[in-house]
């Protein structure tokens, strides 16, 4: 039993591969319900998603990261993508994580995001946006913990079938690469 619970526990971060996409989309979908990390109201299929998915496996400067344990499970998955198409926005970069319902509150978003913000210089990106909810307090806590700063609110622009949720913008500019 020790043994096992020692599998499920370690951890480590790689970039995603062909084979991940089934259960980043699994992770997101498990996001959904609960109306406090995307704007999707109904689960997506992975056929959705895969267009998107090789998007990031293409380029190498917006990629996926993964955290999976000792048995391959996958645990949290994170993304850089695009704050907008336009060529001259190339410097700044969204961030987005998700964690599995069955390994929450285990300091994965925090390790992901920590990696992440690590890598990002190497990617080329200047700056760090999050985008979060402004009822989920506990991802502006982190964030915030983290070193990013609140750069707006754009206020009920999110019709979430049931109540009207503000969008928060924290951001946090990040070292070129020397």
């Amino acid at each position: 039993m020790a043994a096992l619970a020692q599998l499920t526990h370690s951890r480590h971060i790689c970039l995603a591969d062909s084979a991940d996409l089934e259960a980043i989309v699994a992770i997101y979908n498990q996001n959904i319900e609960a109306k406090k990390a995307t704007a999707d109201l109904r689960p997506v299929e992975v056929q959705a998603r895969q267009a998107w998915f090789d998007s990031h496996l293409t380029d190498p400067h917006r990629p996926i990261y993964v955290i999976k344990n000792a048995l391959g499970e996958m645990m949290a998955w994170g993304s850089f993508s695009n704050l907008y198409e336009r060529p001259a926005y190339h410097i700044s970069s969204e961030i987005s994580i998700y964690v599995s319902r069955d390994f929450q509150r285990q300091g994965l978003a925090r390790q992901l995001i920590d990696w992440m913000l690590a890598q990002a210089p190497k990617l080329g990106i200047h700056n760090v946006v999050a985008l979060v909810f402004a009822h989920n307090e506990a991802s502006l806590a982190l964030f915030e913990r983290l070193g990013f700063v609140r750069w707006g609110v754009m206020p009920q622009v999110c019709d979430m079938d049931g109540f009207t949720a503000d969008v928060v913008m924290l951001g946090r500019a990040i070292l070129p690469s020397q």
